[in-house]
């Protein structure tokens, strides 16, 4: 099976983002940077067992989760200001280093939650509305392309930077079973979308929300 190495474009990122925390766009490319790399190594093993990617047999809540926790720890490598939370699900994933007692806090002001998902435009859901910094990865995943050794890399293709308020949140309803969450509104998504990092594709619409 023939392997492809994904990497970042570094023509597509937006010298004019606003970025907190001493942030670099430099930081956000090498994190993609090490995503790529362990994705390639992990599968270029896995090819040569003539197994499946790791790409084609992880669920995608799991990929999600992944590539934030992946993201989270090389931003905080990469960053000159912040590491990552040491407090066991805290709030948010980067903090300033120094900042809390032991860079542990378990529900803080001072950093950015990070967040990943497939939905183009980064409308995420979050576990709640919060006062926050908050980074959204888009990345896509070619799970359909046959035969499957010509699938593409898993690819970030956007990047959205914002400060957001609880105010910008709208609440969505769940079954007696189903753990609330908050999705960014139109002026929220607005927000985020104004100030994007890392655009592959055509930029979505400011107000554009998700399945619109």
């Amino acid at each position: 099976m023939q392997l492809r190495a994904a990497s970042p474009d570094s023509a597509k990122f937006n010298l004019n983002a606003v970025l907190p925390f001493n942030l670099r766009l430099r930081d956000f490319e090498m994190a993609m940077q090490d995503v790529y790399d362990f994705f390639y190594d992990v599968n270029k093993l896995l090819l040569g067992k003539q197994l499946e990617r790791i790409d084609d047999t992880v669920r995608p809540a799991i990929m999600s989760g992944l590539l934030s926790d992946m993201l989270t720890a090389s931003l905080a490598k990469h960053s000159r200001s912040l590491v990552q939370n040491d407090y066991f699900n805290g709030h948010p994933d980067l903090i300033v280093k120094g900042f809390y007692p032991n860079n542990r806090v378990k529900a803080g002001s001072e950093g950015v939650e990070i967040k990943t998902t497939r939905k183009s435009g980064g409308a995420v859901d979050t576990h709640g509305a919060r006062d926050q910094w908050m980074a959204v990865f888009v990345y896509e995943v070619d799970n359909d392309t046959e035969p499957a050794i010509n699938r593409k890399p898993t690819t970030f293709t956007e990047i959205y930077v914002a400060q957001v308020t609880q105010a910008d949140f709208r609440r969505n309803n769940r079954g007696e079973l189903g753990t609330r969450t908050a999705t960014l509104d139109r002026e929220g998504i607005k927000k985020l979308r104004t100030n994007w990092v890392y655009l592959l594709g055509r930029a979505p619409r400011a107000t554009e929300q998700a399945g619109e």
